[in-house]
């Protein structure tokens, strides 16, 4: 009888363990995604994960983050973020859609390709419209969190 007893406590401890840890976590490999507004067309880019892109999301914590954002060579539009955000840059290949941070304090959206040294910040999901929404010149730009 006894050993009947500690093994149903033994039981329920194992399983009060197992089930303390299934709490309301985020799976590990879940994806962060950002709302890119551009001149009032939205885009959702999927986020990097790095500690540049941690610093973004607390930035965006606080409200939407707004960039003036200026044409560059063609196939980028670049802007400053009013704040430096911890870097990591390695030599990269961009594409159309890409979100990276220059310098620690510009970020740069692609509309075309270039090499060079940045930070991955994120990239967007669906292109329609994407090189048409940054036209040429300067277009305004606010990041948001999606819900």
């Amino acid at each position: 009888m006894k050993k009947t007893i500690f093994f149903l406590i033994f039981v329920l401890l194992s399983i009060s363990v197992l089930l303390a840890g299934c709490g309301n976590q985020e799976p590990e490999n879940s994806e962060m995604k950002m709302i890119v507004n551009v001149n009032g067309q939205d885009f959702t880019a999927t986020l990097a994960k790095n500690s540049a892109v941690d610093a973004l999301v607390q930035m965006m914590g606080n409200g939407p983050v707004t960039l003036q954002l200026s044409d560059y060579a063609g196939f980028e539009k670049v802007g400053s973020l009013g704040q430096s955000l911890p870097a990591s840059n390695s030599q990269t290949t961009t594409h159309a859609g890409d979100i990276v941070l220059y310098q620690g304090n510009q970020i740069v959206m692609f509309y075309g390709s270039n090499s060079w040294s940045y930070t991955r910040l994120g990239h967007i999901d669906d292109l329609t419209g994407w090189e048409e929404a940054l036209g040429s010149g300067d277009v305004t730009v606010t990041l948001s969190m999606e819900n």
